[in-house]
């Protein structure tokens, strides 16, 4: 029988101006205990202004009052043991609570007189542990031995049903060997006296061997240091249960803290021992489950530092480490001298708060003020050992009174403290309250059984043992023991060290999956270490200030076009507008602004719109650009083709070229570059695509890396298309080319920009070749290859519309008759020809003056033939005037007609044929002039 009292409103203040009371009782002949495990009242003089009561028999028996054990009135946190059976408690406070005290908390249960206990029940259990101690690890046996003893001394304090059985420890030596541990084993069962449960278990090798064993003898051990994680699976060992919790538990609590902080990439230093290898396989499972990349797992046995290098050298932030403390130093003295500390690195360790294991730099090349440099501000992560809460357990202690009661004991035995000693006392609390349930049990079934011969077999006993582990929950000095599959539902206790020295700073509990702030976590900078290398992407983006200046110049452009558009209607009857074919002026006027255009979208990016906008503005600009350049080229190429079709073989009696011919041609090609970029869009549309250059660190030292980026407008077959556009457009720009190189000396100002496309052609196509090999080769830098292509486009729809339309402009404004200019042209021509001649023939004479007469005699010769040639040209043309004079009163009638494509033909063939004529004529005079200038001379 047992129960609680509390102050109201208890752990809250409690309320002013009250009287409560509490009647306990208990069965008669039996004793009440009575604990206060909290008591804050305010303090006074003689518990004045508030009080609590004991009374029994009529009879006060204490007042308390007060905050802690130092006050007057304080009961001082002890069991207070009444002889009676009955009690009562009176809680009387003023009318006031000034300090929000919180009253009281006490707990009772009932005593049995030590007449009632005078026998007690023996429970035999077998203690298999190694007896001689290791020299690395102590005597483990000898340092948990007084923990024991506390446990049984305490159990023997309890009432019953506790106090009436004692547990009858049978140590036996393992000596952490699996073949006598078995031997020692099997021993005892068949020899006796046959145990009810195994403690201990030290070795996990002799520990996973005998654990395989028990259900077999329907036995069930309980370990209180064996941490290994493989001794977690039920379907093993379905019968091996223990207080201290596995090594998995720790994994759990480091995923939780690593969440905590945002760590998603970790990395893993290991020593290849079993003990760590297969910590370190579990906790890559838990970091699976809970998707924290393992980025680097190295593995080392006795040199480190090539393991560091690489953890190192792959980036690895968040170092967890599972290695023998006697190893530390070595590892921490190539994490000093790889500089993998501070700021940029976390690492996250065993429990070696005990002893200064960095002082240990005999076999390194570090000092300790190094180790601890290198050390500083890593964290710690261990279960647990001893609760911090000021709670008092199961056994009426709290772990404090319970910590100084073990070191004086093991004081007087000169013995070390071993950090398990608390999970063996619980571990001991555990198979008394344990078997004494299943005793308990026992006993009720054969007292209310019908058979007069009740027995229970093993099995039931060892099904009933089970059973009974498995509702196990009660406070003890480890902390909150409960077993879930076997396994204790641990705490983990996280530190940091600062400034040389382990401060607790998290609590991890596994029954909350909660972690409990306890001070401070010290980072520099105050932000948390980062996972990895961050990686900022930077876009690499054209200038506002360059796109600016390219869309002024583009809207120059265009405003440009657009006014010469508009004069070319304005003045559409006059014969240097309308004998131009002003249709084709038009397409080129309008290539050149679709070309234009494409400016506006070859600039855009996504800083400046979405990624679908940018992937329709790559569909735009390729369209734009194509259409315009073959509208303005399409229309040059036919200009030219109409101007080498009326002197092709220099026959004038082939008809003249019809306009709807020429317009149809244009539709062709741009029927064919249409066709083209449809099957781009559908079959291959073009789309936003990335690339991304080579990281650069941050120009400011900042703790990430840069990673530049362009966007492009790409598809899966860009080459094959881009070939397509490339050879298409090639043809076409070569073809101009070749027709402009063979018209080059038919200047006709009736077609007056004949020539201005030859000089549109001759500039355009160099700037394109150069220009997108340029673009090619600057494609990295796009604010560089942003002005290259649109300095192209400028340049040649610029050149392309001053070539085309400035002479028209100056013969609008002030071209005299066009007759007369078609003369002039063809005499200054030729004079500018015999010129050049007649200047180099100077210049040679001047130089050789011992040649002077053989040269002379060769020109007269040369200019006497070409007068006789002229002549009988002349002659000959004679013979045909009146042919020609009858096909001008043809044309002359053809005049009447209003078309402007009839009349355009016909002051052509009218000035061809005039020009030929006269220009006969005239090098006939001019050569018999120069024939007698030379024979004067």
């Amino acid at each position: 029988m047992f129960g609680e009292v509390s102050s109201p409103q208890y752990p809250q203040p409690y309320p002013a101006d009250i009287l409560e009371q509490w009647d306990l009782e208990v069965p008669q002949g039996f004793q009440i205990q009575l604990t206060f495990n909290h008591l804050d009242i305010e303090p006074s003089q003689n518990c004045y202004y508030d009080s609590l009561k004991i009374v029994s028999d009529k009879k006060v028996l204490w007042k308390f009052c007060g905050q802690n054990s130092t006050d007057r009135f304080h009961p001082v946190n002890k069991p207070i043991v009444i002889s009676a059976n009955r009690l009562q408690l009176f809680f009387l406070t003023d009318d006031s609570n000034p300090k929000s005290h919180m009253g009281f908390n006490a707990s009772y249960q009932v005593m049995v007189p030590l007449c009632y206990c005078l026998v007690r029940h023996k429970l035999p259990v077998l203690w298999i542990l190694p007896v001689s101690g290791d020299p690395a690890r102590g005597n483990i046996t000898a340092e948990v031995l007084p923990a024991v003893e506390l446990a049984l001394s305490h159990l023997s304090e309890q009432p019953s049903p506790l106090g009436n059985y004692e547990l009858q420890f049978h140590l036996t030596d393992s000596e952490c060997d699996n073949g006598k541990a078995l031997k020692a084993f099997f021993d005892t069962i068949f020899n006796g006296p046959k145990p009810i449960m195994i403690f201990g278990g030290v070795c996990s090798s002799v520990t996973s061997i005998l654990a395989q064993s028990l259900e077999g003898f329907n036995l069930v051990q309980l370990s209180f240091e064996v941490t290994a994680p493989s001794l977690a699976n039920k379907r093993r060992f379905p019968n091996f249960f223990r207080t201290v919790p596995s090594d998995g538990a720790v994994n759990v609590a480091l995923v939780r803290f690593l969440r905590q902080y945002g760590w998603s990439r970790v990395g893993t230093l290991t020593q290849r021992e079993q003990k760590f290898t297969e910590v370190q396989r579990d906790l890559s499972r838990h970091l699976e489950v809970a998707n924290i990349q393992l980025a680097e797992a190295e593995s080392f046995s006795e040199v480190p530092c090539d393991c560091v290098k690489k953890l190192k050298d792959n980036d690895v932030r968040i170092v967890i480490a599972h290695f023998d403390v006697s190893l530390a130093a070595k590892v921490f003295c190539c994490v000093y001298n790889l500089s993998m500390y501070g700021q940029k690195y976390q690492w996250i360790l065993p429990d070696w708060t005990q002893g200064s294991w960095w002082t240990n730099t005999d076999s390194t090349n570090c000092t300790a003020k190094n180790i601890l440099t290198a050390i500083e501000g890593s964290i710690s992560a261990d279960i647990e050992t001893l609760s911090s809460r000021h709670i008092r357990g199961i056994s009426g202690r709290t772990p404090q009174e319970y910590e100084k009661e073990y070191d004086e004991k093991r004081w007087l035995k000169g013995l070390g403290a071993s950090k398990f000693h608390g999970f063996a006392y619980d571990g001991t609390w555990v198979i008394a309250k344990v078997l004494t349930r299943v005793m308990e049990t026992v006993r009720y079934r054969e007292k209310y059984s019908i058979h007069r011969n009740f027995t229970v077999t093993d099995q039931e006993v060892g099904q009933m043992i089970l059973e009974a582990m498995d509702k196990i929950n009660f406070f003890g000095v480890t902390g909150h023991i409960i077993f879930q599959k076997g396994e204790r539902m641990a705490s983990v206790k996280f530190a940091q060290y600062q400034d040389g020295k382990a401060v607790d700073i998290e609590k991890y509990s596994a029954i909350t999956d909660e972690l409990e702030f306890i001070s401070p976590i010290r980072f520099q900078r105050d932000k948390p270490t980062k996972d990895r290398t961050h990686v900022y992407p930077q876009r690499k983006r054209i200038s506002i200030l360059l796109y600016g200046v390219v869309a002024f110049l583009t809207f120059l452009g265009i405003f440009t076009a657009c006014s010469l558009l508009v004069f070319s209607v304005k003045h559409y009857n006059h014969w240097a507008i309308s004998m131009s074919t002003p249709f084709m002026n038009t397409l080129i006027i309008l290539g050149a602004v679709l070309s234009y255009s494409s400016i506006f979208f070859i600039g855009l990016d996504g800083s400046y719109v979405s990624d679908r906008v940018f992937e329709v503005s790559c569909s735009v600009q390729i369209s734009c650009l194509s259409i315009g350049c073959t509208s303005s080229f399409g229309a040059m190429f036919v200009k030219t083709w109409k101007i080498h079709s009326f002197f092709k073989n220099h026959s004038m009696e082939k008809k003249p070229t019809k306009d709807y011919g020429l317009v149809l041609l244009v539709m062709l090609l741009l029927l064919i570059d249409l066709s083209l970029l449809i099957c781009l869009q559908i079959l291959d549309p073009l789309r936003r695509t990335v690339k991304e250059y080579r990281t650069e660190a941050d120009p400011h030292g900042q703790d990430f890396f840069i990673q530049p980026f362009s966007e492009r407008c790409e598809n899966t077959n860009m080459g094959f298309w881009m070939a397509a556009f490339y050879v298409y457009k090639g043809i076409l720009l070569l073809s101009t080319c070749f027709l402009a190189l063979t018209t080059r000396h038919m200047n006709i100002p009736a077609i007056n920009d004949s020539r201005g496309i030859r000089f549109s052609v001759f500039v355009s196509v160099p700037v394109i070749l150069i220009g997108t090999c340029a673009s090619m080769l600057w494609q990295d830098q796009p604010n560089v290859q942003f002005c290259i292509v649109t300095l192209v486009i400028i340049t040649c729809c610029c050149s392309t519309l001053c070539m085309v339309f400035l002479p028209k402009i100056i013969i609008i404004r002030m071209g005299p008759d066009p007759a007369f200019l078609s003369r002039r042209f063809h005499l200054t021509q030729w004079h500018s020809e015999l010129q050049k001649e007649s200047g180099q023939d100077n210049d040679v004479m001047e130089q050789d003056d011992s040649g002077a007469s053989d040269f002379v005699t060769d020109v007269t010769q040369n200019i006497s033939l070409s007068l006789d040639i002229l002549l009988s040209e002349n002659l000959n043309l004679r013979r045909h005037i009146n042919e020609l004079d009858a096909e001008l009163e043809d044309l002359t009638r053809q005049l009447n007609e209003p078309s402007p494509c009839v009349m355009e033909n016909v002051i052509i063939k009218s000035f061809v044929h005039k020009a030929g004529i006269e220009e006969c004529i005239e090098r006939a005079h001019l050569c018999a002039d120069a024939a007698n200038t030379v024979f004067i001379d």
